[in-house]
C-alpha cells in the first residue's frame, strides 16, 4: 500500500511564488550586509555534539536535534546509563553529531579554528538553515533560516550602533514601517538579579524573564519560584517593570534604582552611549526602544541585547534579535575575543510582508515566451531561436510535446506566459516567427533580430 505523502511537523514545502518572495528578502538582507562591510562564510549543517551541547542552557540543549550514530558506533551506546535511568548520558552515547541550533556557536568555532587566517576585527554574514526541536506553531518552525551578521575582535560600542543602523536599513528597503528595535543590557539584568537576591540564579532568572511576552507575568513568576527565587525577591521586580516614559526617562529612573550596583551603572552607561549616537544619526524607519524586561535567554550574551518587533498590526513575535557576547570563543580555547551580532528571522519577516501586502508584484520570474511545438523540424528551428533569445537574457522555452495548439495555449495561460511563438512552413521559409500576445490576442510576424528587440526594449 502506498504511503500517504506528508512532511514532518515544523517543516514546509515552498512553491515558486513563495521562493520568489523569500529570495526578495534574502537579496535585500544580503545586499545590506555587503554594504555594511560584512563578508560571507558558511558552516556545515551539523556539528559535533560537543560543539553545541552546553552552549545554550538546559532548555536549549533539549531543543537540539541529535543525529543517531550508525553502523558499529551504535554498539558503543552506554547501556549502563539506560539501566540507571540516566537518559541524558545514554542519549549522548548514541549520538556524536547534531544539527546546528543557531549560527553563532558554529561561528565561534569557526573563528577559533581559523584564527590564523582571519583579520580582526572580523565581520561576517551567514545565511543558512538551523533546526530546533521546538513545538511548531504560527511563526515558529523546527527548520528555518537565520540571516546573521557578526563582528568579533573589538569591544567598541560603535558596533552596536552600526547593527541598529543595519536593522533599520534592511527594514527600510523592505518598506516595512512601524518596526521597533528593543534594546536592553545583560549587565542591567545582572544588577536586577543582585537586587532581588538571585545573583546565583542569573541564568534561571533571564530564561524565565525572556518568556514574559509569551506566557505572561503569572507563569513567569511561577517559573522563578520553581527555580528557587524567593517570593520577596520576585516582589521587588514589580516597580522595576513599571518604569515608563521615553528612553532618557527610563535611563534616569534606572540610574536611581541601580545607583549602588557597579555592573548596573556600567550597563546603563553603555545603553546611554548607544541611544545618544542613534539619536544623533537618526533612523529611517525603525524606532529604538528601551525594554528592561528584554532578557534573551541564551547564556552567551553579556552586554547589549536586541530584539526586533514587527508592526503592532501583525501579532507574530520577534522578527530579529542579537546582542553582545564577550569571550564566547573561550569555549573553544580562544580567550579575550569580544563579539556582537544580530539575526534576521526570515520566515517571520516573510509572514509579515505577506500579511501587509509588501512583496513586489510579479516578482516571480516566469517564462517570457513559449515556442509552440508543431513537430521535429519546427522544434529544431525554434530551438535555434531560443538559444539566441537566452543568450540575450530572455527567458524562453519550447513546449516539449507536439500536441494540439489549444492545449499548448492553455498551458501558456495557466503559467501566465505573456507570449507564444508559432512556427510553421511559412515562417521557416521566410526565416521569421509569428509572435502572439496572450493578453490581447494580437499577432505579428518578426525576424529574429526584431523578436529579440521585442523583449529587450
Amino acid at each position: 500500500m502506498a504511503s500517504k505523502p506528508r512532511i514532518s511537523k515544523g517543516t514546509r514545502d515552498f512553491n515558486s511564488q513563495q521562493i520568489a518572495n523569500r529570495d526578495y528578502i534574502f537579496s535585500t538582507i544580503k545586499s545590506n550586509f555587503k554594504r555594511f562591510g560584512f563578508a560571507p562564510i558558511e558552516t556545515p549543517s551539523f556539528e559535533l555534539s560537543e560543539t553545541l551541547l552546553g552552549k545554550y542552557g538546559d532548555e536549549g540543549d533539549r531543543l537540539i536535534f541529535k543525529i543517531l550514530n550508525s553502523g558499529e558506533k551504535v554498539k558503543k551506546a552506554d547501556l549502563n546509563a539506560l539501566e540507571n535511568n540516566e537518559l541524558a548520558r545514554f542519549s549522548n552515547s548514541l549520538s556524536e553529531k547534531a544539527l546546528r541550533y543557531d549560527l553563532t556557536v558554529p561561528f565561534a568555532r569557526y573563528v577559533v579554528q581559523y584564527q590564523n587566517d582571519i583579520t580582526f576585527p572580523f565581520k561576517r554574514y551567514q545565511i543558512q538553515p538551523v533546526w530546533r526541536a521546538d513545538r511548531p506553531q504560527k511563526g515558529r518552525f523546527q527548520e528555518f533560516f537565520q540571516c546573521d551578521a557578526d563582528a568579533v575582535g573589538s569591544d567598541s560600542m560603535w558596533q552596536e550602533v552600526e547593527f541598529i543602523q543595519l536593522y533599520d536599513a534592511v527594514f527600510s528597503d523592505l518598506k516595512l514601517k512601524g518596526v521597533t528595535i528593543k534594546i536592553n543590557n545583560r549587565k542591567i539584568l545582572a544588577a536586577i538579579a543582585e537586587r532581588i537576591g538571585a545573583q546565583d540564579k542569573i541564568i534561571d532568572f533571564t530564561v524565565a524573564l525572556d518568556k514574559l511576552d509569551k506566557i505572561g507575568a503569572v507563569k513567569v513568576k511561577e517559573e522563578m519560584l520553581s527555580k528557587g527565587i524567593s517570593p520577596d525577591g520576585i516582589a521587588l521586580l514589580a516597580p522595576l517593570f513599571k518604569i515608563d516614559g521615553d528612553f532618557k526617562a527610563q535611563l534616569k529612573a534606572l540610574n536611581t534604582l541601580l545607583r549602588n550596583s557597579e555592573i548596573g551603572r556600567e550597563g546603563l552607561s553603555e545603553l546611554e552611549f548607544i541611544a545618544d549616537k542613534i539619536n544623533d544619526l537618526g533612523l529611517k524607519t525603525a524606532t529604538l526602544k528601551l525594554d528592561i524586561t528584554l532578557a534573551r535567554g541564551l547564556n552567551y550574551y553579556t552586554g547589549a541585547i536586541f530584539e526586533v518587533s514587527a508592526p503592532d498590526t501583525v501579532a507574530i513575535g520577534s522578527i530579529g534579535g542579537g546582542g553582545r557576547y564577550d569571550d564566547l570563543t573561550s569555549i573553544f580555547g580562544l580567550k579575550g575575543v569580544s563579539g556582537v551580532g544580530i539575526s534576521f528571522g526570515l520566515d517571520r519577516i516573510a509572514l509579515v510582508l505577506e500579511k501587509l501586502g509588501l512583496f513586489p508584484e510579479n516578482n516571480t520570474q516566469t517564462t517570457q515566451v513559449l515556442f509552440a511545438n508543431f513537430g521535429p523540424e519546427e522544434s529544431l528551428y525554434s530551438c535555434k531561436a531560443i538559444q539566441s533569445l537566452r543568450s540575450n537574457g530572455i527567458v524562453a522555452e519550447l513546449y516539449p510535446d507536439a500536441l494540439k495548439l489549444k492545449k499548448q495555449i492553455t498551458y501558456a495561460n495557466k503559467r501566465n506566459i505573456p507570449y507564444i511563438v508559432l512556427v510553421g512552413d511559412q515562417e521557416m521559409n521566410s526565416n521569421t516567427f509569428s509572435l502572439k500576445n496572450m493578453l490581447d490576442g494580437s499577432q505579428k510576424t518578426l525576424d529574429l533580430e526584431s523578436l529579440i528587440s521585442q523583449f529587450n526594449n
